[in-house]
């Protein structure tokens, strides 16, 4: 599940019954909601990732390219909010795997900005923005 707005989360439920299994999952997924780096309509830069045997290449897009990839990585990316983006899914193509391994690529995504400030050169910052 997410905002479409740079948050996201992801949830497993059981249950006897489909729509139990789907109220356990929505609730456990609204419980582990994070925030996802964007850049504009896409991604900041690449980014690979993998879970288990299911790996994930994120590519960042031109504006107007849409997002092109499978099901499982376009449901993720989408509830994300990121509207261009390429990707190739690699290995394993277990579904709970490979939406794992979208969310872990997208919640490693840095901008610049936040690498400038972990890196204690904020007044870079300010340079890079007058530039």
């Amino acid at each position: 599940m997410g905002d479409k707005q740079g948050r996201v989360g992801m949830g497993m439920g059981k249950g006897a019954e489909v729509s139990e299994a789907i109220k356990k999952g929505g609730e456990n997924a609204r419980s582990r909601v994070a925030t996802v780096s964007l850049s504009a309509s896409t991604i900041p830069h690449e980014v690979y990732s993998e879970f288990g045997g299911a790996k994930v290449l994120l590519r960042p897009a031109s504006p107007g390219t849409g997002l092109i990839c499978g099901k499982t990585v376009r449901a993720v990316v989408e509830s994300a909010g990121v509207k261009d983006v390429l990707s190739k899914s690699l290995g394993s193509k277990n579904t709970s795997n490979v939406a794992k391994a979208t969310l872990n690529a997208l919640l490693s995504l840095r901008t610049r900005e936040q690498i400038l400030k972990a890196r204690g050169l904020e007044h870079r910052l300010t340079a890079i923005k007058t530039a």
